[in-house]
């Protein structure tokens, strides 16, 4: 046995069969001879084309390969016009604008897209470049082009065309032109979405793609868009005047009155208000214009509403209704101006006013069992012998006022309040009055009769007196008995009045309604007021001190007057003395003292006043010896 046969080396591999042995020594001597051939060919190319673009390149068409930088670069710049000559179409409800990619911003990098192409088959490992290079020769290869986008100007032009589409929002409105109303009408926003445009265009200009984009356009409504109705109602507004009644009667004493077309427009004010349906504008008169032109007027167009007025028939034991109750009235002026606005957006001109009716206390069918009006609880009468024919008529017509008058349980009645306008309108004359530290002619002498008695019912009926002011000095005919003789004891029972600063007031402070009656029997020179209720069982003691501290008058007042002749002398004041006295009252129910009260009067002595013609001899006389009461004749 040979024993080289059976002889492995530790260190050497399993033997291969000869015959793949040989195969592979074949297949691994071929490849070797391949690579470097490939080398060999790579070589070969890198020194052929140095400088120069590989062959088979083509930049967007324009075929480069195996020219210089030069070359291609003049190729590429004369071949590549998508910039100037692509179309970019730019649409917006209907409109269209057209745009080279140029205009847009697009350029070609052209020494960037010659470096990249350049750099092909040049890049890479050796195995990448041979690759490359291999494919180029067999297919080609067309690149891009590097394109510049130049967003600046992109925006700058799309701006210019949002520019054309864009508009700003605005509100409709109205405005004045004298009295003409003039709407000018609202517009619709708009805003182009330039990032929309540019984010939808780029990918189209970098990919040399003709575009086709519409704008995206964002629209604002404004809230007002058409105001011509509010126009139209201003200008009917302002067509014609504007009048305000208290009433549609004909015998309404107080307006009509007129405002102008040219007083309403400056009353005029247009407001913007919301609504279910939106915001719109509310065409009226200026709310506080309006309630300051009617505010003066309520006090005369409101009217208190009037109990009716009652005598109690002392037979039948009735109230019978001497003046039926009328309703009052209460001019509302917020409702006024509140309701005049809304006529006028009706398109009214002629507006009543808005009132509140005011229900009487009393009406014409309440009876005497409903108020406590049961009997005759108080009665005084007074007398004015002597009076001439105005103070008479003075005290009718002062009398008449009261006569019928109710006054509610609890309630202080007030003289000034209830007789009226003292004035020759009235019917009251003129008489003789005390005006300062004179007697003197004037409208309504006699009326402090009608307050005298009234006190004097008041303070024999047992009601508490809030307000009595006495007279300066004394005036006979509060003292007057029937008999027309002085009875001194009634002096410090008279009461004054002087609207509106002097009054004469009681309260009525028991449960029951009081009825006055007055009667002014001429013929007998007597005025007589009665109170009718329920008495409560009170009585009245009084007492006086009587006239005290009498004082002289003053020696009689001359005044020259160029009304009389020489020689003629004249008593135009009477005097009287001065005094003074003190009257106490103590009203009492069941032995019990309802209250106590006192009236302290001081009457000034008052001197006669004579008055004479010029040059009337020994006129004004002197001396001790002087009569005081009466002027001395010649």
């Amino acid at each position: 046995m040979d024993t080289n046969s059976y002889y492995h080396s530790p260190a050497a591999s399993p033997s291969l069969p000869s015959n793949l042995e040989k195969f592979l020594a074949v297949v691994l001597g071929g490849f070797g001879l391949a690579t470097a051939f490939l080398a060999l060919f790579s070589m070969a190319l890198t020194m052929l084309f140095a400088g120069r673009m590989f062959p088979g390149l083509n930049v967007a068409g324009v075929e480069i390969g195996g020219m210089s930088r030069e070359a291609a670069s003049a190729a590429l710049q004369a071949g590549i016009s998508y910039p100037t000559t692509g179309l970019v179409v730019v649409e917006s409800d209907g409109q269209v604008w057209t745009f080279t990619p140029g205009q847009l911003g697009l350029t070609v990098d052209h020494e960037a897209t010659l470096d990249h192409a350049y750099a092909q088959g040049r890049e890479g490992w050796p195995w990448q470049r041979i690759g490359e290079r291999i494919r180029l020769l067999r297919s080609g290869k067309v690149i891009a082009p590097v394109m510049l986008m130049d967003e600046r100007l992109t925006r700058q032009t799309l701006g210019n065309v949002a520019a054309e589409i864009n508009q700003e929002m605005r509100e409709a409105s109205l405005q004045l032109e004298g009295t003409r109303v003039i709407a000018i009408p609202g517009q619709v926003g708009r805003i182009v979405d330039l990032e929309a445009a540019l984010a939808e265009l780029k990918p189209s200009l970098l990919s040399l793609f003709n575009a086709n984009i519409t704008l995206q356009v964002t629209e604002y409504q404004p809230t007002i868009l058409d105001a011509s109705a509010q126009a139209e109602l201003a200008t009917a507004l302002l067509s014609q005047p504007l009048v305000l009644r208290a009433s549609p009667d004909p015998n309404e004493k107080f307006g009509p009155w007129e405002l102008s077309p040219e007083t309403l427009v400056e009353m005029l004010v247009i407001e913007r208000t919301a609504s279910e349906n939106g915001a719109t504008y509310v065409v009226k008169l200026n709310e506080n214009r309006l309630h300051n032109l009617l505010a003066p007027l309520a006090p005369g167009l409101t009217h208190s509403p009037q109990n009716a007025r009652f005598i109690f028939n002392d037979e039948t034991r009735l109230l019978e209704v001497i003046q039926q109750a009328v309703n009052g009235r209460e001019l509302l002026v917020s409702e006024s101006v509140a309701n005049i606005n809304a006529r006028l957006a009706e398109g009214q001109h002629t507006i009543d006013l808005t009132f509140q009716e005011v229900l009487p206390d009393v009406t014409d069918s309440a009876t005497g069992e409903q108020l406590g009006i049961t009997e005759l609880v108080a009665e005084q009468s007074t007398f004015f012998y002597g009076s001439d024919d105005g103070r008479i008529q003075n005290i009718v017509t002062a009398a008449g006022q009261f006569h019928g008058l109710l006054v509610p349980p609890g309630a202080t009645f007030s003289m000034v309040d209830n007789i009226g306008d003292i004035s020759l309108d009235s019917g009251y004359a003129e008489a003789w009055i005390i005006y300062g530290d004179r007697t003197v002619k004037g409208v309504g002498g006699g009326v402090c009769q009608v307050s005298t008695t009234l006190f004097r019912t008041v303070f024999f009926g047992g009601f508490p007196v809030v307000e009595r002011w006495p007279h300066s000095y004394r005036v006979y005919y509060y003292e007057l008995a029937q008999s027309g003789a002085v009875n001194e004891n009634m002096a410090g029972l008279d009461a004054t009045v002087y609207a509106p600063v002097v009054d004469f007031r009681f309260t009525n402070d028991t449960p029951y309604w009081l009825l006055m009656e007055t009667y002014v029997d001429v013929a007998a020179r007597r005025l007589t007021w009665k109170f009718y209720s329920t008495s409560d069982g009170r009585q009245v003691d009084w007492s006086t001190t009587g006239l005290q501290d009498r004082i002289k008058p003053p020696y009689p007042v001359y005044e020259e007057s160029d009304d009389l002749n020489k020689g003629q002398i004249k008593q135009v004041d009477w005097a009287v003395e001065g005094a003074s006295v003190t009257v106490s009252r103590t009203v009492t129910r069941g032995g019990s003292v309802l209250f106590e009260d006192t009236f302290a009067t001081t009457y000034v002595p008052w001197a006669s006043v004579c008055q004479y013609g010029p040059g009337t001899k020994d006129y004004p006389p002197e001396g001790d010896d002087r009569d005081r009461y009466k002027c001395q004749k010649q």
